[in-house]
């Protein structure tokens, strides 16, 4: 499980854009305002991780565990 000290920088990122309704996942990777992101790894780590909720082509959002580690950080 991913904790608040091990969360880096990138992932927390990642969360708060998600968290702000600026990411969409499409063809397995993540969009950050329209763009991908330079993590390719990012979906499936944080995925992995039960920090977001990924169910195919769509927007990407945060599982509830991924919104109290976000709340902790």
């Amino acid at each position: 499980m991913i904790t608040t000290s091990s969360l880096s920088r990138r992932d927390r990122s990642v969360l708060v854009a998600v968290a702000a309704g600026r990411g969409a996942v499409s063809a397995g990777s993540l969009l950050i305002d329209g763009l991908r992101c330079a993590d390719q790894f990012a979906v499936a780590r944080l995925a992995d991780a039960g920090l977001l909720l990924v169910q195919g082509p769509g927007p990407a959002q945060l599982s509830p565990t991924g919104q109290r580690v976000l709340a902790a950080a």
